[in-house]
Formats: C-alpha cells, structure tokens, sequence
C-alpha cells in the first residue's frame, strides 16, 4: 500500500506545477475573453466562477495523467509512462472537461447551453491536451538530444584515441622497386608532394624541417598512407598531415593551406576542397 501511495505521489510531483500553470493558462483566458456570458456575476463571484473552471481543468488531467494509471497498476515506477496513447488521452481529456464545463456553466452559472456555447468549450477544452501534447514532445526531444550528445561524446573521445594512437605510430613509405624504405613517426610527417618520379617528402626532426625524395608515385604513396586518417589529398601532386595545417587561405581563383611554422604554399583543387573542409 505505502508503495503505491508512493507511487501516486511521485506522478503528482511530476506533474504538478505543469498541471498548474495549464490551468492558469485557462482561468486568465476565460477571465480576460469572457467567451461565457456571466457579466451580471459581480467581479468576485466572477474570479470565483472561473477559478472553477480552472479547476475543472486541474482535476481532469490528473485523473487522465496520474489516477488512472496509478488504479490500473500500469506504472513502471523508473520510467512513467500514460496507459492511454497520446490521442485516445486527449481525447478523453476533450471529452470530460467539455461535460464537467456544460454541467458547471448550466447548473452553477445558470448560463442556456446552446450550440455556439459548446462550440467555445469544446474549443477551451482542446488547450490543455495540446499543451501537454506540445509539453510531452519537447521532453522527449530533450532526451534524445541529451542522449545523442552523450553519443557525440563518446565519438569524439574514440576519435580522439584513434587519431592519438595514429600519430604515436610509424609510417614506412618504400620505394616503388623496393630497394629503399623511409620509417618516420606519423605525427612528424608534413606533407608529401610529388617530384617527377620521386615524392618529396617533408617532415620535422628535432624542431626543424627536412625533406627526402623517394622514387615512387602519389598514388602509391597515398596506399601506404591509408591505415592513418590524418593524411589528406588536397591536390593531385600532394598529401598533407592535417595536424600540421595551420590555415586554408583563398583569393578570387584559387586555395592554398599553410603549413606552421613553414613557409611554403600548399595547393589545394577543387576536386578535394569540400572533404578537406569537412576534414579541418
């Protein structure tokens, strides 16, 4: 018994101030609008009259979104959720403000339901059941959004790791005939340019900048290169270390990337602009 009471209370918490602040909504649109015709009710029988109203409003929806549940035993204490669907919920909703409305406004303020008047309750009776509907989906983004951020991050942590470890390993560029090899740690290498039949590569040693030619094609090379995601083709004559960019500049016809601490000119073609962008 103490759980279910229990139980009941935690849904009342839940939902309270929401409940609330809906049937504040309704008593401030009646009080202002006036859609019912109680003008002959004096100003404090009038605050009263449609506080009713707003109470109506506050006892239906917790009888759809907290007592019902809570009787029929459908509550999963870690992770609510309503017994109706969203729409049969509303529905019921609509239906019993709209009678509890008639049966106040006929037998409490002696107001003749007609035709138009129902129109106008049924109307005012749609409010709360698409503000919780309004209320329900943005909570429901908030999670996903909360939980794909929490996937974001884990993302970038692992791609934090991977482009770490990457750099921590040891590239060997060999020669198209096999008889020399070059064994540089990946995070050193620059850039590589192509030279005729050779590529230039550049990279830093002991804080400076070096270069060594190695008889091979780009394309050759850019296979060697592909278990390690930091290098980038960013034209047909060269493949650039995006750890060591320091800017992609452009004029009116053309780009180029700057390398730090290095004074030369990197081009870049439009053929690879997009994914170098994405990339940097």
């Amino acid at each position: 018994m103490n759980k279910n009471l229990n139980q009941l209370i935690y849904l009342l918490k839940e939902d309270v101030g929401l409940f609330i602040s809906i049937s504040l909504g309704v008593f401030l649109f009646v009080l202002f609008f006036q859609p019912f015709p109680f003008e002959s009710i004096d100003l404090n029988s009038n605050l009263l009259f449609v506080g009713g109203l707003a109470a109506i409003v506050f006892m239906v929806m917790v009888i759809v979104r907290v007592v019902s549940p809570w009787l029929i035993r459908k509550y999963d204490y870690k992770d609510y959720q309503s017994i109706f669907s969203s729409f049969m919920g509303g529905f019921i909703m609509v239906v019993l403000s709209a009678v509890a409305f008639a049966f106040y406004l006929f037998y409490i303020g002696s107001i003749e339901i007609t035709f138009f008047i129902m129109f106008k309750v049924v109307l005012i009776c749609f409010a709360p059941p698409v503000a919780l509907r309004l209320y329900d989906l943005i909570k429901r983004l908030k999670v996903e959004n909360k939980t794909h951020q929490k996937q974001l991050r884990i993302f970038q942590k692992q791609f934090a790791e991977n482009e770490e470890e990457d750099l921590n390993k040891t590239v060997e560029l060999v020669s198209d005939n096999m008889t020399e090899n070059l064994n540089l740690p990946a995070a050193d290498i620059a850039f590589i340019k192509s030279a005729d039949n050779y590529v230039e590569i550049v990279y830093k040693e002991t804080g400076q900048f070096k270069k060594k030619l190695l008889r091979n094609t780009l394309k050759n090379i850019e296979q060697q290169l592909k278990p390690f995601h930091d290098f980038i083709r960013c034209h047909r004559i060269c493949i650039v270390n995006k750890q060591h960019i320091d800017k992609l500049n452009k004029d009116y016809s053309h780009h180029w990337l700057t390398i730090k601490d290095f004074n030369e000119q990197i081009p870049v073609s439009r053929q690879y602009l997009m994914k170098l962008k994405e990339t940097i």
